[in-house]
């Protein structure tokens, strides 16, 4: 009798359309070659064929990573929009601030907020 391995987690196997690839690798291929290849044709004669095929390399390998990158799970437009985010949008350091609800009752103004400092490095004593 024959064995085959079925996968646990079948949320993983995406549906394949045409050519073993799934419906997000046929349109980012698609648009690339309609882009790419009508951009050799036209720049072979000015640039040569060298250049013209770099310059087709170039502009097509957009599509070509939005088609076949994936991190955990994530398409290259979510990962990249997360390490911008990460990096760019969001404050670097988060100081540490709360609030103190019983401040009113006690009769005492609320400490100011203490900046954040780096820890200081353990020295070995002995």
């Amino acid at each position: 009798m024959a064995y085959v391995n079925v996968p646990n987690d079948l949320s993983k196997i995406k549906t394949k359309l045409a050519f073993n690839l799934t419906k997000r690798q046929l349109i980012c291929f698609g648009a690339a070659a309609a882009v790419g290849v009508p951009l050799y044709l036209l720049t072979r004669g000015a640039l040569g064929n060298s250049a013209a095929l770099l310059l087709m390399l170039a502009v097509m390998l957009p599509a070509f990573l939005l088609a076949m990158y994936e991190r955990d799970g994530l398409p290259l437009e979510k990962v990249l929009y997360h390490i911008i985010r990460a990096k760019y949008l969001r404050p670097g350091v988060r100081l540490y601030r709360t609030e103190n609800i019983y401040a009113p009752f006690t009769g005492r103004k609320e400490a100011p907020v203490a900046k954040s400092k780096k820890p200081k490095a353990r020295t070995r004593q002995g």
